[in-house]
């Protein structure tokens, strides 16, 4: 591949990155509707009753995002809520939890610009779900994944 060929190839891969993640605050929001959570900040304040309120609130803060494990979300959130998710999202629930670990931070941060959470109308998130159709892994084109 000539250099060319690698910067064209690089560009790509970052702009395709950008667009992923200016999604997913819109995928977790329809994800957390369909379950007892109901919104992005539902799911942090059951993070932050689990004992994960100093990742939340670096997530929310100006400084660095502190990361979160896989356990660590399963530990606070439940098996109930989890399997609420990972039905939602059409993935198994080690595969949705290593999603949220490695999406989480970021996104509320993206999320919340000022410090402060800034969630779509759960209603608009609804009525766009219903029209595009299928689940969210589909929609955001992870289905093929949801097997593995």
């Amino acid at each position: 591949m000539g250099l060319f060929d690698e910067i064209v190839s690089s560009a790509l891969k970052g702009a395709l990155g950008q667009a992923e993640q200016s999604v997913l605050p819109g995928l977790l929001s329809q994800l957390l509707a369909n379950t007892n959570l109901g919104s992005v900040g539902g799911l942090l304040q059951q993070l932050q009753q689990g004992g994960l309120g100093g990742q939340v609130a670096s997530w929310l803060g100006n400084g660095a995002n502190h990361a979160i494990s896989p356990d660590q979300l399963r530990s606070a959130l439940g098996n109930e809520q989890l399997q609420q998710m990972a039905q939602s999202a059409g993935l198994p629930i080690d595969k949705l939890l290593a999603m949220l670990s490695q999406q989480l931070p970021q996104t509320v941060d993206q999320m919340s610009p000022n410090g402060t959470l800034q969630e779509a109308d759960q209603s608009e998130d609804a009525a766009s779900d219903s029209a595009a159709g299928g689940d969210l892994a589909d929609q955001a084109g992870l289905g093929d994944i949801r097997r593995n």
